[in-house]
Parts: C-alpha cells; structure tokens; sequence
C-alpha cells in the first residue's frame, strides 16, 4: 500500500529542493521543486512499492533542472544590476563554496549534488545523468577535486595579497 503523497513531500521535498538549489541557484529552485512534484503527483499512483522514492524524486528534479537550463539558454532575460553574492548566504567562505560549484561543469555539478546532497549511490546517479556508473564515480570524484583545487587556490590568493 502507498503512503498518502503528503508524506513522500514532507520527507524528501527538503532534499529535493536542495538538489534544485544547488543545480539551479536559487532563482529557479522553488519552480524547479514545484514542477518535480507536480509530474510525480501524477505518475505516483503507477509508481511499484518497491522503487526507491528518493532517486525516483530525484531523477524528476533532474529532468526538470535540465528544462529550466534549456529554457534559460533559449529564452535571455534582460535583468537590471546582479549583486555579486546571494543574499542568503552570510558566511563569506560559504559563499566562495556556493560560487566555485556554480562554476563546476555542468555533469560534475549534478553529480556532485546528487552523491552529497541526496546521498544517492554512483548507480543511480548513473541513471540520471545518463552514462556508466565508472563516469559518474568519475564526475563526482572530479568535481571535488575542482573545488578543492579551486578553494585551495583562493586560500592561496588570500594569503598572498
């Protein structure tokens, strides 16, 4: 028997959204999030009670993370001055870390996001981007090391100046 759909959004719609978040920004999260959970509002009743309810979640956010970013290429928005940072992040070495994942390729972005964000396993995370579970192993082992090198760097320009 299924739980109501209520629950499935109080437990992982957090996750969800930080997924979005981190793939997206915060500017297109919250649409990003809502989308997901429309689409899996209405393929929940098909859904076997044996699926991972979180990859499947995630696997929609995806999807929708990807429309948003296609959307935006297609579609340039005349926007007046951008500040520099986001606002809801104080802390200035949290911001430096928001910046250098956002300058992530986009494939070691997601998947950095799925494996330390949603703790999905490299299989599933193989499914959703597409590819071999060696390839997303590989994005996500990637991406730490460009943030790492990329934090070390900054440390370094820090220090120099």
């Amino acid at each position: 028997m299924q739980l109501p759909f209520e629950h499935l959004v109080a437990r992982h719609g957090a996750t969800v959204l930080r997924v979005c978040r981190v793939v997206l920004g915060p500017h297109d999260a919250d649409d990003a999030w809502s989308e997901t959970f429309l689409s899996a509002m209405r393929a929940y009743p098909d859904l076997p009670e044996t699926a991972n309810v979180e990859a499947w979640l995630v696997t929609i956010a995806h999807r929708k993370t990807v429309d948003v970013l296609r959307a935006a290429k297609r579609n340039p928005l005349p926007v007046g001055e951008i500040p520099d940072e986001p606002g809801d992040v104080p802390d200035p070495e949290e911001r430096e870390l928001w910046a250098a994942v956002r300058g992530l390729p986009d494939k070691q972005r997601q998947a950095v996001a799925y494996r330390y964000v949603a703790g999905l396993p490299y299989a599933e995370i193989a499914e959703i981007l597409g590819g071999s579970t060696d390839a997303s192993r590989r994005a996500v082992a990637d991406g730490i090391k460009n943030l790492r090198k990329n934090r070390t760097g900054a440390i370094a320009r820090g220090a120099s100046s």
